[in-house]
């Protein structure tokens, strides 16, 4: 395959992922009884933030550097499965460059990884020679592995004599300057509650002003109320707010979201970390100073930092050069060709 056909393909794929087939209803149903976290809310979500990139324009902006020869070198990927096809960035970055490809897939994937590469397939058979799904890794060239921090030293230590990306835990951060209006604060609830938090990108953690009023955010976040009603969430949401009754912390509640004023970056399901600040620039320095534990930050204006800076409501949806703990896959690629 040339580049421009593997470009159509994927462009195809996109147009796929936003129709109303009855094969992809089914698929959500079957989804969310193997993985409750996999709503087909969700998984909806996650086929409208990839489709959104899978243009033609978009494509062959991204790839520009991208050779148009194909490579015999295999990549495998393992993948994590905390979100909807998490990996798919990692998938059609090796295909789009020519290589081929071995995925391990989490074992909460529900199938999903599979459903969607044999569409691909379906749409261009050429594929099907570039593509393997396995249990165990086998002969490989290069690795791309997404995991926990303990998992990463396995990986490092099994892989690491192999060019290889091998990703740990981040967490996302969000800035509330108070000069916010509702909407955005709303859009704020995006960041926070799409994917149940399980995200990487999800916000775990914002700064607000010292004099801040809480109230205002939680008014604002009124909309996701419905949480609430999913047994696995409110579950995590009970059990936390016992824990923080019981050791007598101070936190507050608004029925579906726990706040905390905790210094840590990473926080339980259904709670969200606070630090309060007097000075904005402090707390560009800490994210600035911290940022190899931060997937990107969340504000209502630029802050002109170093780690990748979104929109409220944004942070879910990464544009195609967005890479994870930012380390460019195609040029990696490239490199190792």
């Amino acid at each position: 395959m040339t580049k421009n056909q593997r470009i159509q393909s994927f462009e195809k794929l996109g147009t796929y992922l936003l129709s109303d087939e009855s094969e992809i209803s089914a698929l959500l149903t079957i989804v969310a009884v193997k993985n409750p976290w996999y709503t087909p809310e969700n998984v909806r979500r996650q086929f409208q933030a990839i489709a959104q990139n899978l243009t033609a324009t978009k494509l062959n902006e991204w790839t520009t550097n991208v050779t148009d020869e194909e490579s015999d070198k295999t990549v495998a990927l393992v993948l994590a499965g905390n979100i909807p096809l998490v990996g798919f960035h990692d998938i059609l970055c090796v295909l789009i460059s020519g290589f081929n490809v071995q995925i391990k897939p989490s074992s909460d994937d529900a199938g999903l990884t599979a459903w969607l590469l044999q569409t691909l397939i379906d749409i261009e058979p050429a594929f099907a020679a570039k593509i393997k799904i396995v249990e165990r890794l086998e002969a490989h060239d290069l690795i791309i592995a997404t995991g926990s921090n303990n998992s990463a030293r396995y990986f490092d230590y099994y892989f690491g004599k192999k060019p290889h990306i091998i990703r740990k835990n981040r967490n996302s951060v969000a800035v509330i300057t108070g000069n916010e209006t509702v909407e955005e604060l709303a859009q704020l609830g995006h960041d926070i509650f799409d994917y149940f938090g399980l995200g990487c990108r999800s916000v775990s953690k914002f700064f607000i002003p010292a004099n801040y009023d809480i109230a205002r955010f939680y008014e604002s976040i009124e909309g996701f109320k419905a949480i609430i009603q999913h047994h696995k969430y409110v579950n995590n949401y009970d059990y936390n707010k016992s824990i923080m009754l019981i050791n007598g912390d101070v936190h507050f509640d608004n029925g579906f979201l726990l706040l905390k004023e905790d210094d840590r970056w990473a926080s339980p399901l259904a709670v969200v970390h606070f630090s309060r600040y007097e000075d904005l620039a402090v707390v560009k320095t800490k994210i600035n100073a911290d940022q190899e534990n931060i997937q990107c930050v969340v504000s209502s204006e630029n802050l002109h930092i170093s780690a990748p800076n979104f929109r409220f409501g944004d942070s879910q949806c990464p544009a195609l050069d967005d890479y994870a703990d930012g380390v460019d896959v195609l040029a990696f690629l490239s490199e190792n060709r």
